[in-house]
């Protein structure tokens, strides 16, 4: 960690590919010891962020220190100190728990690794299946493990890259009780990245929301939150309407397009409502939802759309790396 207390620090920070502007003049500040998420839609420039901050891809412009280390000047200083929990998989399923930080102490050219891992094991509640192939665990099994590796040189800061991604909504909490635990007990900074507008606020210490590659707003869950002054309606109707006629609607101070729906900001929903569904046939209303101030609400006030929060058409890359691996057989 650096002198001034930041774990992370970047200004400025930039990446092009070719004319795509992936990051865009990112100031980013990560006290140590704390949870950081950057919150935003897939292609956002959440990933390159990460690759940036770890030395995996160059900078185009713009400087950052991670753990008190320039990434540009010190690079392997830094990939000393840091560890990832990609989103893809990363555990051998034909070896064994054990075998797996075996092998990633090899990699991490680790000598006396062998306390360490026993100490995860325990923590990770995984002493009695270290010789089991990991293939024959459970997902919640192998997200320990996979954070048990990241852990194994311990490093000063963690870098999760949708670490929930693909998982059902059981292991997610599971994960978020794991995640909050190793920051405490292992004293970890954790910069995380998420499009589940819940984890980011369940999780994290503080957030920046992400889109095309800037930061729109950064602050803890509160002081985001206590920015929308308003409530967002999202209406979907069977009749065609225009956008003059939404608002013309008493209490409707905005109007925005989003597919097939219509995204309204009124002062209060409670108040709004009733002159809505008086000026628009009840029946003709496939769809209403009332959003209060969250950081979905957030997101809406400050890029005019929905964070989608689904992620059903996420690849699941375990599904994915078990048929590859079968198909080699």
């Amino acid at each position: 960690m650096s002198a001034n207390g930041w774990a992370i620090s970047a200004h400025g920070l930039t990446k092009h590919y070719g004319k795509l502007v992936a990051v865009d003049h990112v100031d980013l500040s990560v006290p140590g010891g704390t949870i950081f998420g950057l919150l935003g839609p897939n292609g956002a420039g959440k990933t390159t962020i990460i690759k940036l901050l770890t030395g995996l891809s160059a900078i185009t412009e713009g400087s950052a220190t991670v753990a008190g280390y320039d990434i540009t000047a010190d690079p392997m200083h830094v990939k000393q100190r840091v560890g990832w929990v990609a989103a893809e998989v990363i555990l051998d399923d034909d070896l064994s728990g054990w075998e797996n930080l075996w092998l990633q102490a090899k990699l991490q050219r680790l000598s006396d690794w062998k306390p360490r891992a026993l100490q995860l094991l325990g923590y990770f509640e995984l002493t009695d299946r270290r010789k089991d192939k990991v293939g024959t665990y459970s997902t919640g099994m192998r997200k320990k493990m996979e954070i048990a590796l990241a852990l194994l040189h311990q490093p000063e800061v963690i870098f999760m890259d949708e670490p929930t991604i693909g998982l059902d909504a059981n292991v997610r909490r599971m994960l978020w009780d794991l995640i909050t635990g190793v920051n405490k007990q292992f004293g970890v900074t954790i910069l995380l990245t998420s499009h589940y507008i819940e984890e980011a606020d369940m999780l994290c210490d503080r957030v920046a929301i992400i889109d095309h590659g800037k930061f729109v707003a950064t602050g803890t869950p509160s002081e985001l939150k206590s920015r929308v002054k308003a409530d967002y309606i999202e209406l979907e109707t069977s009749e065609s309407v225009t956008s003059e006629r939404l608002a013309a609607i008493p209490g409707v101070s905005n109007v925005r397009s989003q597919g097939n729906a219509w995204i309204l900001k009124v002062a209060s929903a409670e108040e709004a409502l009733p002159a809505l569904f008086h000026a628009l046939k009840t029946d003709g209303i496939r769809r209403i939802n009332v959003e209060k101030p969250s950081l979905e609400s957030v997101f809406i006030d400050l890029t005019g759309k929905r964070l989608d929060q689904t992620g059903s058409d996420v690849q699941d890359y375990r599904k994915f790396y078990m048929n590859v691996r079968r198909s080699r057989q």
